[in-house]
């Protein structure tokens, strides 16, 4: 929890009602964004994001599995957070343990359509290699490297920065009669297919402080907060999905007030997003 004077609360919340925060930024403008690709050479894919003084990396690693039985078309997509405990003081013991669960359950929400992957904004069908007996399994790792507020939107970034930086590995498949019609699996070492991010969304915190909503908010403005909305949102402005936190109940007409904010301010985050990634690729070749 940050700890903050009663003077220093009402400068914040006084700031935020007049449309001028803290650090000089408007209710919907987010910090300066920073991306580097290829941050972990092991991995088929990896990203670094940093939203000002939060700092987020993000590793895809391509593992061949089996469908499951009740989508044998779909490939799987496993995320998991967690938190460094020099992140921030919350961070050491429990609370780690605890926003670690938190931000993973949001990110399955708002990128998977939930645990099973219906409605998922990943592409499962992309994923599979012959239907119901192999496909690729995407674990993705979040680590919370440094924390300064909007943890959901950095990681939601860094994971789809990191998908487009994924080669999944060709595939040669052959079905043998002597094993009883398993799949044999050649995998290539030299070929890689480049994952398909054109659906993956970006995440749009709008944090509700007072009577208005700001986007990406710093750890003392989220102590100020009464409640928080995130909605992902991809290129096309389709809603992919949204989670709610904090105590207080949000009436219905916010809520559609919230979300169509959302879908405006996505569209300048993805813009500048795809503008970083562009600028990685380049350093990345150079």
């Amino acid at each position: 929890m940050v700890g903050l004077s009663e003077g220093e609360k009402h400068f914040i919340r006084g700031g935020i009602a007049q449309d001028l925060r803290a650090d000089g930024r408007t209710r919907l403008q987010f910090r300066p964004v920073i991306v580097e690709t290829g941050v972990i050479p092991q991995a088929n894919g990896s990203a670094r994001v940093r939203l000002g003084a939060t700092e987020v990396i993000a590793s895809v690693k391509a593992e061949l599995g089996k469908p499951t039985v009740l989508h044998p078309d779909k490939g799987k997509v496993s995320i998991y957070v967690d938190c460094s405990p020099t992140a921030a003081p919350i961070f050491e013991g429990r609370g780690s343990e605890d926003l670690s669960a938190e931000l993973s359950v949001a990110l399955q929400r708002c990128l998977l359509g939930g645990k099973s992957g219906a409605g998922a904004a990943i592409d499962l069908s992309s994923l599979i290699v012959l239907e119901g007996k192999a496909c690729w399994d995407l674990y993705v790792d979040g680590l919370v490297v440094s924390s300064d507020g909007n943890l959901v939107d950095a990681l939601a970034a860094a994971i789809k920065v990191a998908l487009s930086d994924t080669g999944i590995p060709k595939v040669n498949v052959s079905l043998n009669a002597e094993t009883d019609g398993e799949p044999e699996v050649d995998v290539s070492d030299e070929e890689f297919l480049q994952f398909d991010t054109s659906s993956v969304p970006v995440i749009v915190t709008l944090t509700k402080v007072g009577k208005h909503y700001i986007v990406d908010a710093t750890s003392e403005e989220e102590s100020q907060m009464s409640s928080a909305l995130s909605v992902s949102v991809n290129r096309r402005g389709q809603i992919c999905g949204l989670t709610k936190r904090g105590g207080t109940g949000l009436d219905p007409t916010i809520i559609f007030d919230m979300i169509s904010v959302a879908k405006h301010v996505s569209q300048r985050f993805i813009s500048l997003l795809d503008s970083e990634i562009a600028a990685a690729e380049v350093v990345a070749d150079e």
